[in-house]
């Protein structure tokens, strides 16, 4: 079972990663496709679109909401990915870039700064949770992608 510190290191590590990597990229590199639906902002926009949605349940614990049986997310979020592509691409590949990289800074933030009696509430703590605190792993996928694109 990871503990607090090992998700908010994790966390830290790949915003870091994320920070360096919206630094250096110019607006073509943005551009880029990574693959045949996603363009290089539109993953970095389809990251700040999921961590936003763990900030906003990271300050619904925070205010002493419980989390419930609303706040659960599909088993298969595809068609979520898919709905909210067309509107992740029609932001500014800067304006996305930049969004992912401040939403995820406020995310990071918000899960390091919860109360360990609210933190256990969440994932990676509490099995099952809807609140998955370890941001990490859905940025270094995506971030790796990104990468391997840019190599192309």
């Amino acid at each position: 079972m990871a503990t607090q510190r090992q998700y908010v290191a994790e966390n830290a590590r790949e915003l870091d990663r994320l920070r360096s990597m919206v630094e250096r990229l110019g607006d073509e590199d943005l551009r880029r496709a990574v693959n045949d639906s996603w363009t290089v902002a539109g993953v970095l926009g389809h990251i700040a679109f999921w961590d936003g949605r763990a900030l906003a349940l990271a300050e619904k614990l925070a205010g002493g909401e419980p989390l419930g049986p609303s706040d659960d997310e599909p088993e298969d979020v595809d068609w979520i990915n898919d709905a909210s592509r067309p509107l992740i691409h029609a932001i500014a590949p800067r304006t996305a870039a930049d969004v992912a990289l401040r939403i995820a800074e406020e995310t990071d933030r918000r899960v390091a700064d919860l109360p360990p009696e609210l933190a256990a509430q969440a994932w990676p703590l509490a099995e099952g949770s809807p609140l998955n605190l370890s941001r990490a792993g859905h940025r270094a996928e995506h971030l790796d992608e990104i990468e391997a694109a840019l190599r192309r």
